[in-house]
Parts: C-alpha cells; structure tokens; sequence
C-alpha cells in the first residue's frame, strides 16, 4: 500500500513537471508573435540615468516684435551721444551770462563766441555778424598752403626769394631784409613770419604760393567753413579800404599813408563804411571758432601740420595783451591776432582769435572781433582780457 502511493505520487509530479514547461513555451511563442507586430515609437528614447540629453522641439513660430525696425545697411551709423555731466552744464550757464554782459556793455560792435573743442557746446554774443577780419586771414593762408604740404605739391624747405615788387604795405618787418638783388629764404621762414610777426609780405608771398584767393576760398568750402570770407590780398584789401586803387610804389616807405591822406574825409569815410558793410575779408565769430575747433581735432590737416600750425602760433608776438593778457600761468595758448585801419577816432577789424588749454587738457576755441569802435586801445584790450579770464574762472 505504501509502494503504490509513492508510485503514484512519482507519476503526479512528472505530469505536473511536463504540462508546466508546455505552458512556458506556449506563453513564449505568443509573445515572440506579439513583438512581431509592434511598430516602433516615433519619440526618442529615453536617456539614461545621470545623462544629459539635448531636448529637441520644433522651432516657435516668429512672433512679431514691438521694436523699431533696423536702419538699411547704407544708412549713417549714429554715435551715442551721453548725457551731458551736471557741473560742465553750469560752467557754460555762468560763461553764457559773463559773455554776453561783456559784450552788452561794451561801446560798439562786437562779436564774441567761445567753443568747447572736446564737449562740443558753444556760446556767443552777437557771433553770427561777419566782421572784418584782418589779419587773422592770415590763419587761412597757413592752412591753405599746408594742405598742399600734406599733398605733396609744396615742401617747407622750398626756397623762396622776396623781390622788391613782393613788398605790400604797413607791418612788412622782412622790407629792412630785401635789397636789390631780393631776399633768399624758405616757405617755413615765410610761414614762421606771417603767423608770429603778421608781416604782410611775408603773407602774400606764401598766399601766391598757395595758389592764390581762389585757393584759400575752396579750401574753407571744402571744410565747410561758410561764415568765412577770404579778401584779394593785403595789396588790394587795405588799398579798396581807404578809398585808394593799388599802386606798387604805395609799398615804398609810407607812400600810401600819403596817398591816403590826400582823399577827403568824405571819400575815406565812404569807402570804409563801403567796407563795414560788406567786408570782402568778412566772418564771424562763431564761424572762426568752428575753423579752430576743426584745426585742433585735426579735421583739415594731417596730424604732423596741425601740431606745426599750433605750435606756431603759441610763439606769436603779436597783441601779447589781447586775449592772451588774461591768460593763467598753467594754461596754453596759441592764437593770430589781426587789426584794421582808423579813422578820425573810429577803429576797425580790432581782432584776436585763439586757443586755450587748460592744465588738464580741455581746449576752448575764442574769438573776439571788434568791426567797429571808438573805445581806446586799452578798453579793447580789458574786453579781451576778460573774456580769457572768464573762460578760466569757470573751467
């Protein structure tokens, strides 16, 4: 009885055992058919732990933006212009009413304007009037005749000779040094006396050089200095001034201050308000200070000619108590002074144009231009004085 149960329990087991594995592999087959038929995910798989994987989206429509739309690759590039800072602001204010109380109570007329170089703002009293000029022409001749240095047509070695039919009138310091034979000298001599000394020889000559008034004139329009006039020359200028057509033996001695005082005194008067009225030389103030700001930033001239310019002109010996009497121990200054003729008491073209820089490098553009006046020499050159003191007070 015993063996027959463990026979039977054997066979139980075996049969078990055996329909066991059958299901197995049915269950296998069938899914082995079911992953036959699986169509693979369109998504990406999914990353492993620790795995950075980049996230790929399809890119968002445009959306239309509320800004100014970009200017077309031709259009000019617009700098940034900064605010300005708090205290230059109330410098110029008080430079603003000094100026133009200067020029107020002044006896005459007068123009002043006074230009920051570096900052760009400028004040001015009565500064848009053309007023003679005179000899601060003479700056104009300079830059005219080195803009041919800087293109090669002129050198300031060149020689030079001054013949006696060269000699204009009034100051001409190098007449003592042309005998019959003429003066040999240099393009630079030449320059060096005209701006330091105002000789008016010495200008012609270089004006001649330069290629003449037509010269002189397209060289200020090509760098758009409109409120300035360029005359015919010291000869013809001063002759049509006092009423006298030129004559080359006006040059000799003082011919023409002869010439001159034979004219009546209507005619002399007639021919100087001819003058003031319409100066052939004419500019403004503001127009000579914007000429000297475009010098100093070295806008018209190669680098190397406007540092020899203005070192020229810091050695002028002309009008030391002009503008230049106001001046500050520590301040720089280089400037051309320019003064025209008188009649009876009524002076004309009492001129000075400069630039002054201050100990920490800040450059101020000056010109003072006096048309027409009958203050003394002295109270012309307190005007000017002050107008350079009050520049440095509210630096």
């Amino acid at each position: 009885m015993d063996a027959g149960k463990r026979s039977f329990r054997l066979l139980y087991s075996r049969i078990r055992a055996f329909f066991g594995k059958l299901v197995g592999v049915t269950a296998l087959l069938a899914l082995g058919a079911c992953a036959s038929t699986i169509v693979p995910s369109t998504q990406p798989p999914r990353p492993k732990p620790g795995r950075a994987q980049p996230v790929r989206t399809p890119p968002p429509a445009p959306v239309p933006r509320a800004t100014a739309p970009l200017p077309p690759v031709a259009a000019p590039i617009q700098r940034p212009t900064a605010p300005p800072a708090a205290r230059p602001v109330q410098v110029s204010r008080a430079l603003e009413s000094a100026i133009k109380s200067l020029g107020a109570n002044f006896g005459g007329s007068v123009g002043i304007a006074v230009r920051d170089v570096h900052q760009d703002w400028m004040i001015e009293y009565n500064g848009r009037k053309p007023m003679p000029q005179q000899s601060v022409s003479k700056l104009w001749v300079a830059t005219t005749l080195l803009d041919g240095v800087d293109k090669g047509r002129i050198s300031l070695s060149d020689s030079v000779t001054v013949r006696m039919e060269d000699l204009t009138l009034f100051h001409q310091p190098i007449r003592a040094l042309v005998g019959k034979d003429g003066y040999a000298t240099t393009i630079s001599s030449l320059l060096d006396r005209a701006m330091t000394q105002s000789d008016n020889t010495a200008n012609d000559v270089l004006l001649r050089r330069a290629g003449g008034p037509d010269a002189v004139r397209a060289f200020l329009a090509r760098n758009g200095l409109t409120d300035i006039r360029f005359g015919p020359g010291e000869r013809l200028l001063q002759a049509g001034t006092a009423g006298l057509t030129w004559q080359q033996s006006y040059s000799r001695g003082v011919a023409f201050q002869e010439a001159r005082n034979k004219l009546s005194r209507e005619a002399r008067e007639a021919a100087l308000n001819r003058y003031l009225a319409s100066p052939p030389d004419g500019a403004t103030a503001v127009g000579l200070v914007n000429g000297l700001a475009r010098l100093k930033r070295g806008e018209m001239l190669s680098s190397r000619s406007t540092d020899y310019l203005i070192q020229v002109m810091t050695e002028s010996k002309t009008g030391p108590k002009r503008l230049k009497g106001g001046i500050a121990p520590d301040w720089r200054f280089a400037h051309k002074t320019g003064t025209g003729q008188e009649l009876a008491g009524r002076a004309t073209g009492y001129n000075d144009i400069a630039l002054l820089t201050a100990p920490d490098g800040r450059t101020y553009a000056v010109a003072v231009l006096i048309g027409e006046t009958r203050r003394t020499i002295p109270e012309r050159m307190s005007l000017m004085q002050a107008v350079t003191r009050a520049i440095i007070a509210n630096h």
